[in-house]
């Protein structure tokens, strides 16, 4: 006979309630292991799906996402020309707010050049960008179809394609545009600001009294020309013919270009050093007081239900049972009460996941590692129970009390 069962058949609804709310509190748990993981996945997935081993960003930052970097766009062809490097292309980041349906989107904006390195990986529905204007790719995630349109800047773009699981590092939704399109937008300015950039340079120019009308023309036109050029990028990804050149290729570039260069594993380094280590550290403490309260709360209702059956326990030594029996029935029911917690933990998480508003990757591993901890943490509980059970007076059973 299991004492252990027949005790919980006597208390089916208590049992359940207690187990489906222990389920619930380990469901919390999986989840803050799920965004943990999905906030290293979102916050390294630009650097992971961008086919590059080096990154060229302006010189004396640690760009283009720890901080901001701007370069010329043909800087590609001298980085093209250093002795190991494949192919290199411009790219451009940058985040974007638009409304849509009365509520605001955000978008994080990558410009890559047609054919180049930078562009989605794979587009799950519709076709990737084939024109080198009003057209973008966009991440299922943000809700947009084939055939709407985005407006952005000054013009209109039709989404053309769907990607999924492109994200950028703070977890909004990825949008590829061609490079074009990207720099009319973060660089390019409107036609209000274009107008008084002119009356400025037109202004300072004309105080040079000492340059002829001329050159004093021609002076003003190059200012202007620099000033709205739009022609830039936020980074330079380059492709090496071999990984062991990355350090030689880096080092030619910082000595004869005078740039910033990092590697690919360094960007990474970067972005989960600095970009989301505050929220690495606040998960994983959030993670750890759960795991904690979980523990109290199986001890204690360990310890409630032995409570509850101490004339059952007295009864049980005066007819001769031995202590094993009584810790079995106890240890028993602790494992139980964390192993069907976990089932029901487990089954929610794994359904409601896709609705949660950040990523959140399930790992089987970081469930292995919480199965475990579940069990050793009904084991520690149940002693609480066992200890006061092992001392209740068998004269308990006949006291009227």
């Amino acid at each position: 006979m299991n004492l252990a069962l027949r005790d919980i058949r006597r208390h089916k609804m208590r049992f359940a309630l207690t187990c489906v709310g222990l389920g619930l509190l380990l469901t919390v748990v999986m989840a803050m292991s799920g965004i943990y993981r999905g906030l290293i996945g979102d916050a390294t997935r630009v650097v992971e799906i961008t086919p590059a081993q080096v990154w060229v960003v302006q010189k004396d930052t640690r760009g283009p996402f720890a901080e901001s970097s701007r370069l010329p766009e043909d800087l590609e062809y001298s980085i093209a020309a250093v002795p190991g490097v494949r192919r290199a292309s411009p790219v451009s980041f940058q985040y974007v707010q638009i409304p849509r349906a009365g509520k605001p989107v955000r978008l994080f904006l990558i410009g890559y050049k047609l054919g180049g390195i930078g562009g989605p990986s794979a587009v799950t529905v519709g076709r990737a960008i084939t024109k080198k204007h009003y057209e973008i790719v966009v991440d299922g995630k943000s809700g947009y179809a084939i055939g709407d349109t985005i407006h952005l800047g000054l013009e209109d773009y039709t989404v053309v394609g769907l990607t999924r699981g492109m994200t950028s590092p703070s977890g909004d939704p990825a949008a590829f545009i061609s490079l074009a399109d990207a720099q009319i937008i973060q660089f390019q300015l409107d036609n209000d600001a274009i107008r008084n950039n002119r009356e400025r340079v037109v202004a300072t120019y004309a105080q040079l009294s000492s340059m002829s009308p001329l050159m004093r023309e021609k002076a003003t036109q190059k200012a202007l020309a620099a000033a709205e050029n739009p022609h830039f990028a936020n980074a330079i990804v380059a492709e090496v013919e071999s990984p062991s050149m990355i350090p030689e290729v880096s080092t030619s570039i910082r000595r004869w270009n005078h740039y910033q260069v990092f590697s690919s594993e360094q960007e990474r380094e970067l972005l989960l050093k600095g970009f989301i280590e505050k929220s690495q550290k606040q998960l994983w403490l959030f993670r750890t007081i759960l795991v904690i309260v979980s523990g109290v709360i199986i001890a204690l209702i360990i310890y409630t239900l032995t409570m509850d059956k101490l004339r059952e326990i007295a009864t049980l030594k005066i007819i001769g049972a031995a202590d094993r029996t009584i810790v079995n029935m106890i240890l028993q029911q602790s494992l139980l009460l964390g192993l069907i917690g976990f089932a029901v933990g487990y089954a929610v998480i794994s359904r409601t996941y896709t609705f949660y508003p950040r990523t959140v990757v399930l790992q089987t591993l970081d469930m292995a590692v919480l199965f475990i901890i579940v069990v050793a943490i009904c084991v520690l509980a149940s002693i609480l129970g066992i200890g006061r059970a092992l001392k209740v007076d068998p004269g308990t059973a006949l006291s009227g009390g």
